[in-house]
């Protein structure tokens, strides 16, 4: 089964949360600093996955953003 780029993402995301409630908690610093080692490592692992993911889209910068359009006809 091949994992998405987006759990590395989730991933990431749920590491830094986790970091932060460690420091605030007062947690040992060795468990923290591993954990941030660990974070670091995931962080190059998604950016590998994230920019080699097979992702193909239709869309041009002509599209501009889906939820704003820009109408040239009002010029």
């Amino acid at each position: 089964m091949k994992i998405s780029a987006m759990f590395y993402v989730g991933l990431i995301s749920f590491l830094l949360v986790l970091l932060a409630v460690m420091v605030s908690m007062d947690v040992p610093f060795a468990l923290v600093f591993y954990t941030k080692c660990v974070g670091q490592f995931f962080l190059l692992v998604m950016v590998y996955k994230v920019l080699k993911d097979n992702y193909k889209t239709d869309k041009t910068f002509d599209h501009f953003y889906e939820d704003y359009p820009i109408d040239f006809t009002e010029e």
